[in-house]
């Protein structure tokens, strides 16, 4: 059981914006974790684009399954997953890090934010304390 990204995005318009990711690819190849890393920032984005605002899902992707909670307010959160992984811990730990960011981040930074101006540094840390 792992957990390989962890993403905080805004849902705004006119598209969806990367705030802030953590990724754990240890376990690919050396010349794979690149595109592996671009792969799961992309799907993160594309599922996020696609969920409406107050919603919750699970979407099987490959061998991964990627669990995303978008808030009313457009803030939104994707783990990226084995299917091993429970999906009840996977939406505890979104639950936790977005009412997290909400406090820490200003709301006025979402909409422009980026990985580079975002500061919040506790997504790598709950990204290796939620690994089994």
């Amino acid at each position: 059981m792992r957990l390989y990204s962890l993403s905080v995005l805004f849902r705004g318009e006119p598209r969806v914006r990367l705030l802030k990711a953590a990724y754990d690819v240890s376990t690919f190849n050396f010349f794979q974790r690149a595109s592996v890393q671009e792969f799961m920032t992309f799907t993160s984005q594309l599922i996020v684009e696609r969920s409406e605002l107050g919603s919750r899902a699970s979407v099987k992707e490959q061998e991964y399954l990627c669990h995303v909670y978008v808030r009313n307010d457009g803030l939104a959160g994707v783990v990226i997953a084995d299917n091993e992984y429970p999906q009840r811990v996977c939406f505890t730990l979104l639950d936790k890090v977005l009412d997290e960011f909400s406090r820490e981040v200003s709301k006025m930074d979402w909409a422009s934010g980026s990985p580079a101006t975002i500061s919040y540094a506790a997504l790598d840390g709950y990204l290796s304390k939620y690994q089994v």
